[in-house]
């Protein structure tokens, strides 16, 4: 609406919008369904505060849209800024359509709509004392989501996708991992370069086995980089994976309840992995 001056004078361009059938409301409607995320690279995160860490992590932002009751508000003000500083569009829209973009009956007032970011396994060259997550054929978008949080709290430095894997990006596990998908190298791949790439990357990989395992607090996760290889929610490791691994771990149990969730397993194994490099005063 670039008539409405004071739209236009507080911004640079503001787009209002009360439609439910504008296309571009469409299309952010779609980025629930993970084919068009896929082929647009995009995804949406929901709420000021992911909203301003992904700007602050430098993601590409394509799209800001708020709630018009918030337009005011200094933090809105200035992720609308940066938004069309690069290149985005800002969208004013009704608490209604809102709604319908993030199919919440109450929405947060603040959504962007991000572009994807994934790292090559190429890429990663572990040092001594980082540690990182592969996880083989994830299916949960919450345990997922969790996982990505919790690794990125205990100061993991990457967590690996290996098989077909639920998407980081889906509204779910992004909601899930309270703004970590940011912070969190991402990466993707198959178990043939996984195992390749194992080779030669100089780590350690623990996984995490119910056959031939040993108790997962007395292995030693100082010498090498760790890779905790952490198996499907169903159906565990599979033997190929498990046969790679350099050390087998299990983590004790005692009571009626006969396994843990993936995302509870990954935790606790994350923390003892570095429990070495954890103290309180880290983060003074």
């Amino acid at each position: 609406m670039s008539h409405d001056h004071s739209a236009t004078r507080r911004v640079g361009q503001v787009k209002e919008v009360t439609s439910l059938s504008n296309p571009i409301v469409k299309d952010i409607k779609a980025l629930s369904d993970k084919k068009h995320r896929d082929e647009t690279r995009s995804f949406m995160a929901e709420g000021l505060k992911l909203v301003i860490d992904a700007l602050e992590l430098g993601f590409e932002i394509r799209t800001l849209v708020y709630a018009k009751n918030v337009k005011e508000k200094p933090q809105v003000v200035q992720c609308a800024t940066k938004t069309v500083a690069r290149g985005g569009l800002v969208l004013e829209v009704s608490e209604k359509v809102l709604s319908s973009i993030t199919r919440r009956d109450n929405p947060q007032m603040v959504v962007g709509i991000f572009t994807q970011r994934w790292k090559p396994l190429r890429e990663l060259k572990p040092k001594t004392g980082e540690t990182y997550v592969a996880l083989d054929r994830v299916r949960d978008p919450g345990n997922l989501g969790t996982i990505i949080r919790t690794a990125d709290a205990a100061g993991a430095s990457g967590v690996i996708l290996v098989g077909e894997a639920t998407d980081p990006f889906s509204m779910e596990t992004v909601r899930a991992t309270m703004g970590s998908v940011f912070a969190m190298p991402l990466v993707k791949t198959n178990v043939a370069d996984f195992l390749a790439w194992k080779k030669t990357a100089g780590v350690e990989v623990v996984a995490t086995h119910l056959a031939g395992a040993v108790d997962y607090r007395t292995i030693d996760y100082r010498k090498k980089p760790v890779v905790l290889l952490m198996g499907n929610e169903q159906s565990g490791l599979p033997d190929e994976l498990a046969r790679a691994a350099d050390a087998l771990a299990r983590i004790p149990q005692a009571g009626r309840a006969d396994s843990l969730n993936l995302a509870i397993a990954t935790g606790v194994m994350l923390f003892e992995a570095r429990r070495h490099l954890l103290t309180l005063e880290a983060r003074a």
